[in-house]
């Protein structure tokens, strides 16, 4: 029988591999200008290839709307079930900032919303299907960037950095490297929502539930308020078809993400989040969004009220936050926290 090259194809490609790939690291070795482009050339194609995480279907492309199905992901993904507005607001009212950068901005929404209210706002993603389908409003402004290599800007380029429900993606070892990163292009703020557990300082704690395996609850509970992580890979919380849970790779306690914070140069703003946690138990989002509000060492506090009431008012209605309903349990946390607001 006559081989074809396809048959063949296999056993020559893995006598090659080795000897091609011992020629391209000499050949780096000695051409930087070499080494630069097979790097560009080896993130292109990764880029190239159809991501099996962060794909068309985690945005909800082809799915029933109504249905996930135990799955990781959205029904559908909309400036709405992503809130963009909510996040956009908080920003805008307790941040004076010009230039910012959403890191993990999925298609833009948070973007579009900040670019509605006047900011210079750019967004970076790895998803390559989130930035081929921007919202219309982020056309133009969003790139592809990997916070776990480097990011596609200067040192500096943003007064305000934010990483909205983005962390907890990376693997643990991983984000001191995506931390230093986001240090590196932010001069001033960097605003994150992390799932976390544990005691906050600053605000309502978190819990274990859909973060671990069910039948693990009851062990973690039992290690009380010392326990800070991050949980074992094993004992993550998984989807449907056994993955980490919406890709969380990292769950950890509040101490634990500070203290990450602190190693990359950041200082936690305790009393910027107080400000912050009021508006979003009004929004019905304190018990998804545990808040981390920080700063370069040489960036001052940001200042309280630098919003008038008629344009706090204006923003709300525009964005109708004003028709959110609370959640009573989220009001209660963070009253329990910070105590009751002033008359």
């Amino acid at each position: 029988m006559t081989r074809t090259l396809p048959d063949m194809a296999p056993k020559a490609v893995q006598s090659l591999v080795p000897r091609v790939r011992a020629g391209l690291r000499r050949l780096a070795r000695r051409q930087p200008t070499v080494r630069r482009i097979m790097h560009v050339t080896a993130k292109e194609l990764a880029r190239a290839l159809d991501d099996d995480i962060y794909g068309a279907g985690y945005f909800g492309a082809g799915r029933d709307p109504l249905d996930r199905m135990g799955l990781s992901g959205y029904e559908r993904y909309d400036r709405d079930t992503s809130n963009a507005n909510a996040a956009a607001y908080v920003v805008w009212k307790h941040f004076d900032v010009r230039r910012t950068l959403d890191v993990g901005c999925a298609t833009g929404f948070v973007v579009e919303a900040l670019r509605e209210l006047g900011t210079d706002a750019t967004g970076s993603d790895v998803s390559q299907y989130a930035i081929d389908h921007p919202a219309l409003g982020a056309r133009g402004h969003l790139v592809w960037g990997d916070l776990t290599d480097r990011l596609p800007f200067k040192s500096g380029q943003f007064d305000l950095v934010t990483a909205l429900e983005t962390l907890e993606h990376l693997p643990p070892d991983v984000v001191p490297r995506a931390l230093d990163e986001l240090r590196r292009v932010t001069r001033g703020y960097l605003v994150c929502t992390i799932p976390s557990f544990g005691p906050n300082e600053h605000g309502p704690g978190g819990w274990f539930n859909v973060k671990v395996r069910e039948e693990r609850l009851d062990h973690y509970r039992s290690l009380g308020p010392g326990y800070e992580g991050p949980v074992p890979y094993d004992d993550l919380f998984r989807d449907e078809e056994g993955r980490p849970i919406e890709g969380h790779l990292t769950i950890a306690s509040f101490g634990w993400w500070t203290r990450q914070f602190e190693s990359a140069g950041f200082v936690r703003c305790g009393e910027v989040e107080r400000r912050i946690h009021p508006d979003l138990a009004r929004f019905g989002l304190t018990k998804y969004w545990n808040l981390y509000v920080l700063r370069a060492p040489d960036a001052p506090v940001p200042a309280a009220g630098i919003r008038s009431a008629a344009d706090v008012a204006d923003v709300e209605r525009r964005f109708a936050l004003d028709q959110r309903v609370a959640d009573l349990a989220d009001l209660a946390a963070v009253e329990a926290a910070l105590g009751p607001r002033p008359a």
